[in-house]
């Protein structure tokens, strides 16, 4: 049997797909029950078989509720775990440690309670860290305090370490290290937020550069090493780097749109967090556009290198151009539809 936590999320609706393709016994952790809608929305946006949702044993529960992880893990021999909160608010930071840190921790230890074989754990290039003379980001990067890291990537990086807590207690182990994910999801949250922003004001993109991976490919490359004989190793997850402005004109023509032409003003990054802040700190629901984080990541020119996964798995990344098309087209209807 098999394990999934974050199912209903962005990678995990796509890994879920992936395992119920390769007929895989899957149970899936899920803290509402209305949630659900989400997975169905990406199958049937996407094109996925919709009868093979049938064959998920859904079971609630809760990383943060130990006792309801024994639960879900009985009979287990690998558990996914996918679930994570992602913000960049400064005032998201303790909510950030518990889901991220605590959560991970709850996780490793009920598989090693519960007898699981292995564990396979979505974590974040974030989590590599980044400083101003970093080059090229991999494995081997060394996390070093930095204005570049965020309170997310403070966040993964000590739940990395809970993950590896767990191999030192016999645990195995596998991390995949993904750059920002794209795949079809909720246009107000995560990275799809990219794409109902651009569907909306498609004139401007961002200066600086970073990498992408499609969801599926990070799904299945998820299967693949658990399915492998690697254990205890970790993966920089990432199809390619690219500016902005390249990936802004991607999605403008996968929604029919004019690509951006101007590049967003320093000034204005600088007027709109500042203003975000305010908002934020004024009403606590209200999720910035963006933070003084993001502004600071949109103006950097990343690079990351996935060299040790290709070279220890036979894989070819889905080009990006591709993905982006297969999101807008997936994510056109809804859109258009709240226009």
């Amino acid at each position: 049997m098999i394990l999934v936590t974050g199912a209903t999320g962005l990678l995990g609706s796509y890994l879920l797909l992936e395992l119920l393709q390769q007929d895989e016994p899957v149970r899936a952790i899920i803290y509402n029950p209305e949630s659900k809608h989400k997975v169905y929305r990406m199958f049937k946006s996407t094109g996925a078989n919709l009868r093979l949702l049938e064959k998920v044993e859904w079971v609630q529960g809760d990383i943060l509720d130990y006792f309801s992880l024994l639960d879900a893990m009985k009979g287990v021999e690998k558990v996914y775990h996918c679930a994570g909160y992602v913000s960049f608010s400064p005032f998201d930071k303790e909510k950030l440690e518990k889901i991220n840190i605590e959560g991970t921790a709850n996780v490793v230890n009920a598989a090693l309670e519960s007898g699981v074989r292995k564990l396979a754990y979505s974590s974040s290039v974030a989590a590599l860290g980044r400083t101003e003379d970093t080059l090229v980001i991999d494995e081997n990067s060394q996390f070093k305090t930095s204005k570049l890291n965020s309170h997310y990537a403070l966040s993964k990086f000590a739940a990395e370490w809970e993950v590896w807590r767990g191999s030192a207690e016999g645990l195995e182990v596998v991390i995949v290290n993904p750059s920002i994910i794209f795949g079809y999801g909720d246009p107000s949250s995560g990275s799809t937020k990219m794409f109902g922003t651009l569907h909306k004001h498609h004139h401007f993109y961002g200066k600086g550069s970073t990498g992408f991976v499609g969801a599926g490919d990070v799904a299945r490359i998820m299967v693949i090493l658990m399915e492998s004989d690697i254990i205890n190793e970790r993966f920089l997850v990432s199809a390619g780097d690219f500016s902005y402005q390249q990936v802004f004109s991607w999605i403008a023509q996968g929604f029919g749109k004019t690509a951006p032409r101007f590049a967003i003003p320093n000034w204005v990054l600088g007027a709109v967090w500042r203003l975000e802040w305010i908002l934020a700190r004024i009403n606590p629901r209200h999720q910035p556009m963006i933070t003084r984080e993001t502004a600071r990541t949109s103006l950097n020119n990343l690079s990351f290198s996935s060299k040790k996964l290709l070279t220890a798995i036979d894989f070819e990344y889905t080009p990006l151009p591709e993905v982006i098309t297969k999101v807008c087209q997936a994510m056109l209807p809804e859109l258009e539809n709240k226009n």
